[in-house]
C-alpha cells in the first residue's frame, strides 16, 4: 500500500498545470483514492457527477477532490481540494497511487522468436513465444506481450506497451503507446470488385501517432495505398473496427462496438458513443458528437451533436422521439 502525501498531490497536479487549493498540512498522508461511498478516514475521494451529489454527505474520506462550487457539501470530517476539473485532477492522481506501473525488464525470453532482419533497441522485454518478424524495428523500453506477432514490416516507437496474443503488421506504431490483448492491426482489410468479386489487395500501412491506446480485439486494417491513420492521444475502446484508409485526428474517443468503414475522415477531439456505425468515404468534422447507436451515413460538419439513424442533430432526434412517443 503507497502512502502518498498531500505535497506529492500539489506537486502532481501542479506539474500537469492543474491550480489546486486546500487547507490540508502538506506532511498530511493518503493511503488510497476510493470513490465517495468507499472511501475511508486516510482515503482520498473526489466527486465530477452531479448523479452522486448525495453521496458527499456520508462520505468518511480525509479529503475529496471537488470543484469549489460543491466544496460546501462535505461533511466536516472530509477536506476539500479545490480543483477546476475534478476528474481530469483524478486522472493524474490515480498515477501516484498506482501499484502496477508497468515497466521493460529488459529481459528477451529464450522461447521468443526474432527474425535476424529485426532490429531490436535498449532495455526491451519480448515474453514468450512471441513473434518478431523481418523488418522490424522495436525502439527502447517497450514490451512485447506472450504470443504476439509483430511484423513483417513494423516499427513500435519507445514506452510502448504490447499486450499479449497482439497481432501488428505494416504498421508504424509511435511513442507512448498501449495495445491491449487480442488487438488486430496493418492486416488487409474487407475489399472486393462487386460484380466478380476479385479481392482487391492491400499495400498501405497503419499510422498510430504518440500516446494512442488501442482496445482489446480491436481491427485497424491497413490501407489500399498510403495509410489508414489515428491520431495522438486517441483512445480507441475494445471491438472496434477501423476500416482501410480511414483517418482519425487527434484526441479522439471511440467506444466500443464502433465501426467505421472505409475512407472516412474524421477530425480531432471526437467523440463517438458505442455500437455506433459510420459508413464509407465521408467527412466528419472538428469536435463532433456521435451518439452511442448512431447510424451516420452523410458528412457531419464542425462542433455538432448528432443521434439517430439516419444520424440527425440531436436536438431535431430528440423532438423525433417524442413526436412518436405521443402518437402511440
Amino acid at each position: 500500500m503507497k502512502k502518498i502525501k498531500y505535497s506529492q498531490i500539489v506537486i502532481k497536479l501542479q506539474s500537469n498545470q492543474i491550480n489546486v487549493k486546500s487547507d490540508i498540512e502538506d506532511n498530511s498522508i493518503f493511503e488510497n483514492i476510493k470513490p465517495l461511498l468507499e472511501a475511508k478516514f486516510n482515503d482520498l475521494s473526489f466527486f465530477s457527477n452531479q448523479k452522486y451529489i448525495n453521496d458527499l454527505k456520508s462520505c468518511k474520506a480525509k479529503a475529496c477532490i471537488i470543484s469549489k462550487n460543491f466544496s460546501y457539501l462535505l461533511p466536516p470530517n472530509c477536506h476539500p481540494i479545490i480543483v477546476d476539473d475534478p476528474y481530469l485532477a483524478l486522472a493524474n492522481l490515480i498515477e501516484l497511487f498506482n501499484n502496477e506501473n508497468i515497466k521493460s525488464n529488459g529481459i528477451i525470453s529464450e522461447n521468443a522468436n526474432i527474425d535476424k532482419n529485426s532490429v531490436i533497441h535498449n532495455n526491451v522485454q519480448i515474453n514468450n513465444s512471441a513473434n518478431i518478424k523481418t523488418n522490424t524495428e522495436i525502439f527502447d523500453n517497450v514490451i512485447i506481450g506472450s504470443n504476439s506477432n509483430i511484423g513483417p514490416n513494423v516499427v513500435i516507437g519507445k514506452n510502448c506497451i504490447i499486450h499479449s496474443n497482439v497481432s501488428i503488421s505494416n504498421s508504424i506504431i509511435k511513442d507512448n503507446c498501449e495495445i491491449k490483448p487480442g488487438a488486430i492491426i496493418g492486416y488487409a482489410g474487407f475489399g472486393f470488385e462487386e460484380k466478380t468479386k476479385k479481392k482487391i489487395i492491400h499495400i498501405g500501412n497503419v499510422i498510430i501517432e504518440n500516446n494512442c491506446t488501442i482496445g482489446s480485439n480491436t481491427t485497424i486494417d491497413r490501407a489500399v495505398f498510403e495509410n489508414t491513420k489515428i491520431g495522438e492521444y486517441s483512445q480507441i475502446d475494445n471491438l472496434v473496427q477501423i476500416a482501410h484508409n480511414v483517418s482519425i485526428g487527434k484526441h479522439a474517443i471511440i467506444a466500443a462496438q464502433v465501426g467505421i468503414a472505409g475512407s472516412t475522415n474524421i477530425g480531432d477531439f471526437v467523440k463517438i458513443g458505442g455500437q455506433a456505425g459510420v459508413s464509407g468515404h465521408l467527412l466528419i468534422g472538428n469536435n463532433v458528437t456521435i451518439a452511442a447507436r448512431s447510424g451516420v451515413t452523410k458528412n457531419i460538419d464542425d462542433n455538432k451533436v448528432v443521434a439517430g439513424f439516419p444520424a440527425k442533430d440531436i436536438k431535431e432526434w430528440k423532438r423525433d422521439v417524442i413526436r412518436a412517443s405521443r402518437n402511440k
